[in-house]
């Protein structure tokens, strides 16, 4: 993590417009659970060979291959959200419930119309997918008499040897409301100089620390694919992705005087910062599915890194008490920026990614009313330390310097790693049940605790071109938080963990 420490500090020394990014905004739009009809997140997302689904078009489009007809689907879903958190000793959980959704959308399949061709049937869909739900509220508190949020300011200003007209105007979302409100103020030298910087938090009595952080938002996909049949042995097919990202922050973070005591200097202070984050890009996904026998599917799909362009805004706060020091006080960024938010443009490039599938189909046949089962696995490795940040139009030598040192970051405390998919279908005439699970590997180049494991199962009805599909997923997180990150002492972390509920539902239509 020395990496990371030092480049938060790094970053504070660019322009004073916005907070810089951080290796955790790459996470955001690389480590997630898989997502699509309900059929498919029933057999635990697995949709790399089996095909013959509108998912496939996010995950493999040669499985649009096997459609020879259309079909229309809508898929609304609730996602039932609990998280906790194990802070320096103190627990605390949270629930927050929101409407989400899966795949929507069409797909054309059309059967060869002359025998020459070598392709029986192909395929054209367009489709939306909500990849990833934002929708989250992280809480926890704890006591704490070992590091403080403010010793980053202190970090920044000390190291940026800045002078008090500095430290008034030049960080205007974070050290200069820090300096303003007094919770971060000088310390004479010789005959009245500058000769520090110090906090007027009492780390050594100790304080009461809150971290709230209320999150929205989703990462959303269309993609746009075809796919073609050939001889009913091999099917390829790509698909053109246009990624949509809406993310917002509300975060309110709070220490308190733990001893009470009203001589101290210091009551307490909160932080508030309003931060969202918009962006559109492009991607594409190419992929194939073989049959080397009657009732075995092989498949493989390559993901190109997306690249995204994203504008981000900021609005941050600073309330302090600190009593007879200099009493309360609060200072807003919109006071220092003429009442403007915080605005940077920069572009990300995702990760890519790779996955190889194998189904076996119980009576595998053209006519799929008449199969009675399979079970489909799929193995996928995600690149996710081939993240990287590109600065806008307009970039300082000090800008790009930054990004490249953030690239660097990721490279070291990210890695590639295997997701495991696993599921099945048994067919009652009419009436199907399914069942699935999946596993989801740390992302993180060291020692944290981090996964995801995902058990499912589900319902689905057919009958005369109408189709319905119930379906409930449970994940069981765990992960890190920081609330804060310091130079010169390890840094104090939040673990998570907790589970999130999915009820998923799609009703389709053949025609």
């Amino acid at each position: 993590m020395k990496r990371t420490i030092s480049l938060l500090f790094f970053s504070t020394c660019l322009v004073t417009t916005i907070r810089a990014q951080l290796p955790e905004d790459a996470l955001r739009t690389a480590w997630f659970t898989q997502n699509g009809t309900a059929r498919m997140v029933a057999i635990g997302g697995t949709m790399g060979s089996l095909g013959g689904d509108l998912s496939a078009n996010h995950v493999n489009p040669a499985g649009l291959g096997l459609y020879r007809t259309r079909e229309v689907i809508l898929t609304p879903g609730m996602g039932l959200n609990n998280t906790r958190f194990s802070f320096r000793g103190s627990d605390t959980s949270n629930n927050r419930n929101a409407f989400e959704y899966g795949t929507i959308g069409a797909v054309w399949g059309k059967n060869k119309r002359d025998g020459y061709s070598r392709y029986n049937s192909s395929a054209f869909a367009i489709s939306v997918t909500q990849l990833a739900n934002f929708q989250n509220r992280e809480s926890f508190r704890g006591f704490n008499n070992f590091s403080s949020f403010t010793e980053q300011y202190l970090e920044e200003l000390i190291r940026d040897r800045a002078d008090t007209n500095a430290a008034l105007s030049n960080y205007i979302f974070g050290s200069s409301l820090a300096f303003r409100t007094f919770l971060i103020d000088t310390t004479s030298g010789p005959g009245g100089s500058v000769s520090g910087y110090q906090s007027l938090v009492p780390i050594s009595t100790g304080v009461n620390q809150f971290f709230d952080a209320v999150t929205r938002g989703s990462y959303n996909e269309i993609a746009i694919g075809t796919a073609g049949n050939v001889e009913d042995r091999l099917y390829v097919g790509a698909s053109f992705t246009l990624p949509i990202i809406r993310y917002s922050r509300e975060l309110n973070y709070t220490e308190r005087d733990a001893t009470n005591n009203p001589n101290n200097q210091f009551s307490f202070f909160e932080y508030r910062e309003l931060y969202s984050s918009n962006g559109f890009g492009i991607g594409a996904k190419l992929g194939m599915i073989y049959k080397p026998a009657g009732m075995w599917r092989l498949g493989f799909a390559l993901h190109t890194p997306q690249m995204i362009g994203f504008r981000d805004q900021i609005r941050s706060s600073i309330t302090a008490n600190t009593e007879s020091y200099a009493g309360l006080r609060t200072e807003t960024s919109d006071q220092l920026n003429s009442g403007n938010a915080g605005v940077r443009e920069y572009t990300m490039i995702t990760p890519w990614r790779a996955i190889a599938s194998i189904s076996h189909v119980f009576r595998e046949i053209n006519d799929t009313r008449l199969q009675r089962a399979f079970i489909t696995a799929d193995l996928e490795f995600v690149n996710y330390r081939g993240a990287r940040f590109i600065g806008g139009e307009f970039v300082s030598s000090q800008e790009d310097a930054y990004y490249r040192f953030l690239n660097e970051t990721i490279r070291d405390i990210y890695r590639g790693n295997i997701n495991a998919r696993l599921g099945g279908e048994i067919k009652f005439n009419t009436f199907m049940l399914r069942m699935g699970g999946a596993y989801y590997g740390s992302p993180y180049n060291n020692d944290f605790k981090a996964g995801r494991t995902v058990a499912s199962g589900g319902i689905g009805y057919r009958n005369k071109g109408i189709f319905i599909d119930l379906t409930y997923s449970h994940t069981f997180n765990r992960d890190v938080r920081f609330p804060y990150l310091l130079n010169d002492k390890p840094n104090t972390f939040a673990e998570q963990t907790g589970s999130i509920g999915r009820l998923l539902a799609t009703i389709g239509f053949k025609f």
